[in-house]
């Protein structure tokens, strides 16, 4: 069985399994034999300790197949249990970097330089640059997709998220993106609504493709740990095919 790299492994404790997915791998739920980064944790944890038997791995948050980046799991039910409610209260906070088609101007277009980083992405909400987005979704079952249907549609659920441009090259634009509510294909069909689809994300839309995967990063997610009362923040860079974009897009990433 497929095992996970040391240097996929961002951070490691007996609570704690955090990890750096990369694209086109399943977070869980796929048929035995294709890989998961949940099968793929167990295994790594079963040879590194040397655990008979099965090994505990809770998924409390996933990562779409498609999608690339920090995706945390727990190593007890404990843990589990209290990372699910802090993601319940909104507490676990997620950012998140997509390539999106289409020019999209910021309040502020002067393309940032590397050192900036931090700073972009600590910036508050409150930000000139930032806006918002509010939709409501309801997932197609037909179509195996979500989709935006009006306010008050039965069943819909909320979708609220803040993006602001961090570069823009021709005819595609760099987001940053932060996350308020968490539902399914959130990211992907709100941008895909705005006009913006994700570069390789054809069931919304794009008609760019992106390599392996869609052009989806969580480049951040802060958390408090589930026993010693800590914030903690992990953060991933994105690599592969995002090192092949323009050099004046390239050269913000983290």
């Amino acid at each position: 069985m497929l095992t996970l790299a040391a240097r996929q492994i961002l951070y490691e404790d007996n609570h704690l399994l955090v990890v750096d997915k990369p694209s086109d791998v399943a977070t869980m739920g796929e048929q035995q034999d294709r890989p998961t980064i949940a099968r793929m944790a167990a295994s790594y944890l079963k040879q590194k300790y040397h655990k008979p038997g099965n090994v505990y791995v809770g998924v409390v948050s996933r990562l779409d197949r498609l999608v690339s980046g920090v995706l945390v799991l727990a190593r007890t039910s404990k843990a589990a249990g209290r990372l699910s409610e802090q993601i319940r209260q909104r507490k676990m906070s997620k950012k998140y970097m997509a390539w999106g088609e289409g020019a999209l101007e910021s309040a502020h277009s002067e393309t940032p330089r590397s050192e900036d980083w931090s700073a972009i992405s600590e910036a508050s909400r409150e930000s000139n640059d930032w806006m918002e987005a509010e939709h409501w979704l309801v997932k197609n079952e037909t179509r195996h997709r979500m989709q935006v249907v009006p306010a008050g549609t039965l069943g819909a659920q909320q979708a609220r998220l803040y993006y602001r441009t961090l570069a823009s090259w021709k005819d595609s634009s760099l987001l940053d993106i932060q996350l308020v509510t968490g539902r399914k294909h959130q990211i992907r069909v709100q941008l895909a609504e705005l006009g913006h689809p994700i570069l390789g994300d054809r069931k919304y839309g794009a008609q760019r493709t992106f390599a392996t995967g869609i052009a989806l990063h969580c480049y951040e997610l802060t958390l408090t740990h589930p026993t010693l009362r800590t914030e903690m923040t992990f953060r991933s860079s994105p690599r592969g095919h995002w090192q092949n974009l323009p050099d004046q897009i390239r050269r913000v990433l983290p």
